[in-house]
């Protein structure tokens, strides 16, 4: 697969890399790397959050203000 970015784009993560002695390609690499973990964890996330709900496992907003303020008043 080859991506073509605008020149600014570009430049920005040409910067970057410097910055954490890397080079473009690799830092390119570990981001979408680490884009493509992150969108698989939401999804998982929201198709639990989904069940719950489908269980009728969840609370409702008061309950859960109630326990937030238990929380910071601790």
């Amino acid at each position: 697969m080859e991506v073509k970015l605008p020149p600014d784009l570009e430049a920005k993560l040409a910067h970057i890399a410097t910055k954490r002695s890397s080079d473009p390609e690799t830092l390119a690499r570990e981001t979408i790397a680490q884009l493509v973990e992150y969108d698989a964890r939401f999804v998982e996330a929201v198709e639990r959050g989904r069940a719950s709900g489908r269980a009728e496992d969840l609370l409702e907003h008061d309950v859960v203000a109630e326990r937030i303020e238990k929380l910071f008043l601790s």
